[in-house]
């Protein structure tokens, strides 16, 4: 086997990709602290077709140096929108019928493998502060809490790499609907 080259990989550019149909998920990011996370979780949604994501409250936006460290040019291709509020947030994605998943661990969470038993056309993850997760006035407002099931001794992903689990998982579902 041969590593392939960067020019062999076949992307496309961020004017191809602005107009490339999305898959219909939104990327929730409520008071997310690290700048790191923001950029890695902006680069996940570039690889996997996400229609938007949203940042809420303390979120960094872009432009911002942190951001573009991981992200490497995401900013730019995936489409972004800032909200104060997690309630402005959630008003406008129910008037446009997205089902809305916080990912947190609650009583009466969906394991993430069950999603698809969900009646979900259209998909917003949340996903909450590194230290204190999704604000119980949004769990309070989503549809379901979806859960990743964790086997070892710590209580918690990183908020990374936890939406790249979780927006592969929605990428298959939304990708067979």
């Amino acid at each position: 086997m041969r590593k392939l080259k960067l020019d062999e990989l076949n992307r496309v550019s961020v004017s191809e990709f602005k107009v490339q149909e999305k898959i219909p998920l939104i990327v929730v990011l409520e008071n997310i602290r690290s700048l790191n996370n923001v950029g890695t979780i902006f680069r996940t949604s570039d690889a996997f077709k996400v229609e938007a994501i949203y940042l809420i409250g303390i979120t960094a936006k872009p432009p911002h140096r942190e951001i573009q460290k991981t992200a490497l040019g995401a900013t730019e291709s995936v489409a972004w929108e800032y909200f104060d509020t997690s309630q402005e947030m959630i008003d406008k994605l129910k008037a446009n019928d997205f089902f809305i998943g916080s990912i947190e661990q609650t009583e009466g969470s969906t394991d993430i493998h069950k999603i698809a038993s969900l009646p979900i056309k259209k998909l917003a993850i949340i996903m909450g502060n590194e230290v204190s997760g999704v604000e119980q006035t949004t769990i309070d407002q989503s549809d379901a809490c979806i859960e990743i099931p964790q086997f070892g001794t710590k209580h918690s992903l990183n908020v990374g790499v936890c939406a790249g689990i979780v927006i592969w998982e929605s990428f298959k579902l939304l990708n067979q609907r």
